[in-house]
């Protein structure tokens, strides 16, 4: 069975027609890239995954192992194992990081019927996790992501990642801002998560991303729905030869 199929997806906001029958299957253990210009609808994707409000699905279905997802509270989604990395992640004053990740896991954890960790496990999970995405632990100390570099942020994500182990992963333009330094760390981490039962969906308009994690599937969206499909590749010809061939794909 596939872990995600969305199947003949549209998605207006506030009445505007963003995805347009939209078809995309997922097997697990396997990473597919979507790239594409500005407007056509990967974020609005990403987004309608991970069940934000706002975003009305007039027609089609998406299926997580078999099972719709629409009618899933965000948190539930979670729960099931979906987990969203955004492309510019928020602000939460006040709340230290060790402190959102050990109750977000451990919420995560006791929805699924799973025992919560305890603090000693807990923390040598996550500093662990933390040394390999060369995290200052003081960092952890910090409210989230408040007064973090880009760079920092998205390690942070890619930390969150980690602890919740999630079943697929969605990443909404992760190397945004970042120098190529922070970049492979980034992918490092990616690339550490990658197994037989996960999936990842990497959205990107840029190829040097895939140099460092490496779809086995890259997907070209124009105009809310999937017009070309192929190797990774198809990524170095966009590159190449930009994205005006496939937009006359999409009338």
């Amino acid at each position: 069975m596939s872990l995600l199929q969305i199947k003949n997806l549209h998605v207006e906001i506030d009445g505007k027609k963003i995805l347009n029958g939209l078809d995309l299957t997922i097997e697990k253990g396997t990473v597919h890239a979507i790239m594409g210009p500005n407007g056509s609808g990967k974020s609005t994707l990403a987004y309608v995954l991970a069940g934000k409000a706002d975003y009305e699905v007039t027609e089609g279905d998406v299926l997580l192992d078999g099972r719709s997802i629409l009618d899933m509270a965000p948190d539930e989604r979670a729960a099931k194992g979906l987990f969203l990395a955004f492309q510019y992640p928020v602000e939460i004053p006040g709340v230290a990081t060790m402190t959102f990740l050990r109750t977000a896991v451990n919420a995560q954890r006791k929805k699924r019927g799973e025992g919560e960790y305890s603090t000693p496990d807990f923390l040598k999970k996550v500093r662990e996790a933390a040394a390999k995405l060369e995290i200052d632990p003081d960092m952890l100390k910090r409210s989230v992501n408040v007064g973090f570099s880009g760079g920092e942020k998205k390690r942070a994500e890619i930390l969150q990642m980690t602890m919740f182990e999630p079943r697929l992963a969605v990443l909404d333009e992760t190397d945004s801002g970042l120098d190529i330094d922070a970049l492979k760390v980034v992918s490092e981490g990616v690339n550490r998560l990658r197994s037989p039962e996960r999936a990842f969906l990497v959205i990107t308009h840029y190829q040097r991303l895939l140099d460092h994690i490496v779809p086995d599937v890259v997907h070209v969206m124009s105009r809310g729905r999937i017009v070309k499909t192929g190797g990774k590749e198809l990524a170095l010809e966009l590159e190449a030869r930009g994205y005006a061939q496939y937009a006359e794909a999409a009338e």
